[in-house]
């Protein structure tokens, strides 16, 4: 072998190791506001910030220190229409960044009812006279946002840190759900707030397992996790739901066997026919009509009362994987986010993301 073949081989295996070792970049399409089929939005840029908006072209700048900080954006038919003071601009798609054409900091508000503050990169268009709002963010970005929505002030470290890396394995492997971006902002895919500080809890956890993925087989998989269980989690079998690309388990949890989460509700008889029993689709079929309280789990018996019917259930969610409430149990026991880990997704490995890629 010839000085110049050994040089391409040793190349080649050092270029292997390092894309082996290297956390993969990646970026999340997050669609947000769906909920509430906005037609009219109001941007404005946060202080020390400035937004670069294009349209059609043309572009203006938003930045508090020039006195012009705030955009109206609304959908006209098959436009959308930018509206800086008395300026008016029309195209078929808005985009916004920073000046270096990256992510930007950035408020985007529906009056009256919600105000969100993002990083990244945000794309307004039209559809059937609302507007379609999709913010692309760092994949780290997105995970810190889910943690921050999911946690709670009280919940440890470890716990937290369990949950960043189910997060970051549900948002590389479960992309897809939509047709214009990845996941939207609900519980039909991922419910997420505004990028936490860097010096909160939900902030450094994500950073201490920055790129880490649950895999089966090699490959990661969208982790699923509930709020609290029933005493023991459940099977996508169980509720009705297709299998998934990783076989759940039902483990045993035995903080919620020992605490478990009550609670109750009245239904209507039409509305109750309609919730099949351990059947994940009904139940948030009815859930999404009359609000997460009317069947906040599977697990549950009906009795009828007259002309209404009382349900009578334990734990919050469906119940798959992760039980939020059994991972702070186990994280004040003093486990750690792998040992939590493992307990919820047997015979799953914890991998670093460029690997995860790589053995794909």
């Amino acid at each position: 072998m010839n000085g110049h073949a050994r040089m391409k081989i040793i190349t080649a295996f050092l270029t292997l190791i390092l894309a082996s070792s290297a956390v993969v970049a990646q970026d999340v399409r997050v669609g947000v506001f769906g909920l509430f089929h906005p037609r009219q939005l109001a941007l404005s840029a946060p202080v020390g910030s400035a937004l670069v908006v294009h349209v059609s072209g043309e572009s203006v700048v938003l930045e508090e220190s020039s006195g012009v900080n705030n955009a109206d954006i609304r959908t006209d038919g098959e436009r959308v229409v930018l509206r800086v003071g008395s300026h008016s601009l029309r195209g078929s798609k808005i985009t916004v960044n920073a000046r270096n054409n990256g992510p930007a900091d950035f408020n985007l508000t529906i009056a009256g009812k919600i105000t969100r503050h993002y990083h990244g990169i945000l794309e307004v268009t039209p559809d059937s006279q609302a507007l379609t709002t999709v913010v692309t963010m760092d994949l780290e970005t997105a995970v810190a946002s889910v943690v921050a929505a999911e946690g709670t002030v009280d919940t440890p470290s470890e716990a937290l840190k369990a949950m960043a890396v189910a997060a970051r394995s549900y948002l590389v492997a479960g992309k897809g759900r939509h047709r214009d971006f990845d996941f939207c902002d609900t519980t039909h895919c991922q419910y997420l707030r505004d990028p936490p500080a860097s010096s909160s809890a939900a902030a450094q956890a994500v950073d201490a397992t920055r790129g880490l993925v649950l895999t089966y087989q090699s490959q990661a998989f969208a982790a699923m996790y509930t709020r609290s269980c029933s005493g023991r989690t459940l099977t996508p079998a169980e509720v009705g739901l297709p299998s998934a690309a990783y076989p759940y388990y039902s483990v045993n949890c035995r903080y919620c066997r020992e605490h478990p989460s009550h609670w109750q509700s009245r239904l209507s008889a039409e509305d109750a026919a309609t919730l099949r029993r351990s059947n994940e689709s009904s139940r948030l079929r009815l859930d999404r009509r009359l609000g997460w309280s009317a069947v906040p789990s599977n697990t549950l018996v009906m009795r009828k009362e007259g002309d209404h019917i009382v349900l009578r259930g334990v734990g919050q969610g469906h119940g798959i994987g992760l039980c939020q409430a059994g991972a702070k149990a186990m994280a004040e026991e003093g486990a750690d986010f792998r040992g939590i880990l493992a307990h919820y997704y047997p015979n799953a490995a914890v991998i670093t993301l460029g690997r995860a890629a790589l053995l794909r």
